[in-house]
């Protein structure tokens, strides 16, 4: 057994599940893992235990994960796939029937096809773990699975394991300008309103801002979701690094939660990674640990799309992984804390957590990353996200005032109470970020460009 403890991720809808399979191609790199489960020579070590788990064939292992979705398509990908035999059939759930873009069919219909099914396999993957620390959830929350049958499930979990069990998740956001479906403000609204008291910490990722990064930093003309996932996966490795292979020191998820979270309601932080240098400029990346940092606080390696200078931080954390010396972290962090658009509220004045992990990163051959010894993922609980959540309202707000599409809804239970209830709880989000935002110290503000208004 792991002495970290272990750590269950739940894929939910297509995005939740096509997210898995980058993430899982390089926890296998990772951890020296062959795609039937077969650990290698590399493997020597327990530090695989926080993901995977031992099945009856050892040394085989299996993740420690349960992929649900409404309809068979993407996850029947996996089963015939080239990890087909990586994932255990039992943690793999679908359904016959599509959720129709619908918060509401996925809430009540799917859900009541296949929540006691997902909540029974996530259960006795929870009952073969020895120190469950808590779960990583993946969804999208502008289509109806990840949406509505995704929101059933957080509720579950915090019905069945209790608030002390950590719920992390990362929510991939509505982009308009990507995707054809035009109800994506209702699900998303709907299901950040109901799902609001069961994460507590949610990380929100815009596919507009991994394409930008794909597009203008990584020299990607044309993203397919597998670039975008493997963003993310590097993302998710880097962030659970020191909970897996330790270090130097190591951020549980308890600690994120108790650093990062002032208020249960103000869970949302900004994640940035670095660096993202394109593969073809790979004998060009010899980046000093300060240099690293920076790039951690820069716009262009944000994974949703606000502007920080123009709101103020309440904590960050600093996950490094490779060779770190913490005497070149404290230098880095003074020259970020020069910065005069860099502001911490008053009543959080030191406001960084650090966790090192010695190990340093992996890269999925072929992919569009230049690889490097060292990394960092910033994680900063920043009052400007309530851009991101002004935008939802304020288009969420264009369909309801014409009542547009409100029918396929009602006609599949939601109240349309429902609808006026969501945005009240995200329009009150907004102002809570706004009244932190006041709280700092009298200081050069900022208008930001954006519009903000809720009007």
């Amino acid at each position: 057994m792991s002495g970290k403890g272990e750590i269950i991720q739940i894929h939910i809808g297509q995005a939740g599940v096509q997210i898995a399979n980058a993430c899982w191609e390089l926890f296998c790199l990772e951890h020296g893992i062959l795609a039937n489960g077969r650990l290698t020579q590399s493997s020597m070590d327990d530090s695989f235990l926080t993901f995977f788990e031992f099945t009856s064939h050892q040394p085989c292992v299996q993740p420690r994960l349960v992929m649900i979705d409404t309809e068979p398509t993407v996850i029947d990908e996996i089963r015939t796939g080239s990890y087909r035999n990586l994932f255990h059939p039992d943690t793999l759930i679908t359904g016959k029937d599509d959720s129709g873009s619908n918060f509401a069919r996925g809430y009540n219909l799917m859900a009541s096809e296949l929540l006691d099914r997902s909540m029974n396999a996530i259960r006795r993957v929870a009952d073969r773990c020895r120190n469950l620390r808590g779960f990583l959830v993946f969804r999208a929350i502008g289509g109806g699975s990840g949406s509505g049958l995704g929101t059933r499930i957080m509720e579950r979990l915090v019905e069945d394991f209790g608030k002390k069990m950590t719920v992390v998740e990362f929510l991939v956001y509505p982009s308009p300008s990507i995707s054809p479906v035009i109800v994506e403000p209702y699900n998303a609204l709907l299901a950040a309103h109901f799902s609001m008291d069961c994460a507590d910490v949610s990380f929100i990722v815009d596919n507009e801002a991994l394409y930008d990064i794909c597009a203008n930093t990584l020299n990607v003309p044309a993203p397919t979701y597998t670039n975008l996932n493997r963003i993310i996966a590097q993302v998710v490795s880097s962030f659970t690094a020191s909970q897996r292979f330790g270090g130097g020191s190591t951020v549980s998820f308890q600690e994120l939660q108790t650093n990062l979270v002032p208020y249960p309601r103000i869970h949302y932080p900004l994640i940035n990674y670095a660096p993202l240098v394109p593969i073809s400029h790979s004998q060009f990346v010899n980046m000093s640990t300060a240099q690293l940092t920076g790039q951690c606080f820069q716009m262009s390696n944000q994974m949703v799309r606000c502007n920080p200078s123009h709101g103020k931080y309440m904590a960050s954390v600093l996950l490094y992984r490779g060779d770190i010396a913490p005497n070149e972290i404290n230098t880095a962090l003074e020259n970020i804390k020069r910065n005069r658009s860099f502001r911490f509220v008053d009543w959080s004045p030191t406001g960084f957590k650090i966790g090192v992990s010695n190990m340093p990163p992996y890269y999925v051959p072929g992919g569009d990353l230049a690889p490097t010894n060292r990394a960092c993922v910033a994680i900063s609980n920043n009052t400007n996200i309530r851009i991101a959540w002004c935008r939802l309202v304020n288009k969420f707000d264009k369909l309801y005032q014409r009542r547009a599409f409100v029918y396929h809804y009602v006609g599949e239970g939601l109240e349309e109470g429902n609808f006026n209830e969501a945005s009240e709880n995200i329009c009150q989000l907004v102002h809570d970020y706004l009244e932190v935002d006041a709280s700092a110290p009298a200081s050069r503000r900022d208008t930001d460009p954006e519009d903000d208004s809720l009007d």
